[in-house]
């Protein structure tokens, strides 16, 4: 089974290296638009050989979007376009509802998977690739009764060998969790580290009284821009309505900072420890 990966940084790459240690492919191939990164993913290895796009219907059984969000559902039209029953293709965005719509009315939709592997990481481009990193995690899958049996069969056992587990739900419901989970992570991290950079013009400053907790926090403020605002923009509408309820809990928090409400204080962080029982079902 020969697979190709469109898009070669950190997931693409990751991912590259879960199919080769995993040996889930004959023959790996890799297309990205920029040359840099192929030139970079081909050195390190990740791929066997990289080829034009369009040679990609022809050569993979299997073809695996890794891009930004906002190209996928152009590519996956264009793939969808050019390839027969015999193969499939899926993506791995951060955002589905945008896609699944934008698909759903295409003849060979039945051979397309929407699925999102939760893992990432604030770094970017082939180098950043990580082996083992989605061992442990989950994976969702959306709309799969719009998919093929074996096409989602098939996809499943990738996911299932490289050690993730599946969950299903429709694209709504993944693109309100992922809101809440991941897109409010990331904006917080923004906003805290450019607060942070207003108050505090001297670097060195910042570097010397950094402790381990404004580290963790600030962390994915080093994400790239290219990934995070085609998924902010397509989930806009839940990143909103997440912002509008983080904002609301800032201002209770604000007000009972004001008033010296020691009790409301203590409330509110007695209700943020309740998280940890949520992580630890995980």
């Amino acid at each position: 089974m020969n697979i190709c990966i469109i898009g070669l940084g950190l997931i693409g790459g990751s991912f590259a290296l879960a199919l080769r240690k995993y040996a889930l492919t004959d023959r790996l191939y890799g297309v990205d638009a920029s040359p840099r990164n192929a030139a970079k993913a081909l050195e390190l290895g990740l791929v066997d050989e990289l080829i034009e796009w369009d040679r990609v219907a022809e050569a993979a059984d299997i073809i695996v979007l890794a891009t930004p969000v906002d190209v996928i559902p152009q590519l996956a039209i264009k793939l969808l376009n050019r390839i027969d029953d015999s193969r499939i293709v899926f993506d791995m965005g951060s955002t589905k509802e945008e896609l699944c719509e934008i698909i759903s009315q295409h003849p060979r939709r039945h051979r397309f998977v929407a699925a999102h592997p939760m893992w990432g990481t604030e770094h970017s481009g082939p180098e950043a690739a990580v082996e083992d990193a989605f061992v442990g995690c989950n994976t969702v899958l959306c709309d799969v009764e719009q998919s093929d049996a074996d096409a989602v069969s098939a996809v499943e056992r990738i996911f299932t060998t490289i050690g993730m587990k599946i969950m299903y739900m429709s694209p709504a419901q993944h693109d309100t969790h992922a809101a809440y989970v991941s897109h409010i992570s990331h904006i917080t991290s923004f906003i805290l580290a450019t607060t942070v950079l207003e108050k505090e013009r001297e670097s060195a400053t910042i570097l010397n009284l950094a402790g381990g907790g404004f580290e963790s926090t600030v962390r994915l403020a080093k994400s790239s821009p290219d990934m995070w605002i085609p998924i902010l923009m397509q989930n806009k509408y839940n990143v909103l309505d997440v912002l509008r309820e983080y904002i609301h809990q800032l201002e209770i928090f604000r007000k009972a900072l004001e008033r010296d409400n020691r009790a409301e204080i203590r409330q509110t962080i007695e209700r943020a420890n309740e998280i940890r029982k949520v992580l630890d079902k995980k």
